[in-house]
């Protein structure tokens, strides 16, 4: 292959490259829609209402927790 046929071909990846970056610098300028959720402004937007856990309520749960999780070894024992 000659030399002008060498740089020829460099010549055009090098504008397919340039071409590519100017598509990517392009879409990083692009404004990020918002998130989820309901948007400034709209009805309903009191705070929620948290429910607490009564302490027997978190006892049983951990409880229950420690159960399976003794299962789960013993499981793994055998």
């Amino acid at each position: 292959m000659e030399v002008s046929g060498i740089i020829a071909e460099i010549d055009a990846q090098i504008a397919k490259l340039q071409q590519a970056r100017a598509l990517l610098s392009g879409a990083a300028g692009i404004v990020k829609k918002a998130g989820p959720g309901r948007p400034k402004g709209s009805a309903n937007t009191k705070p929620r209402k948290r429910h607490k856990l009564s302490k027997e309520a978190r006892k049983r749960i951990a409880d229950a927790q420690k159960r399976r999780w003794a299962e789960h070894r013993k499981a793994l024992a055998k």
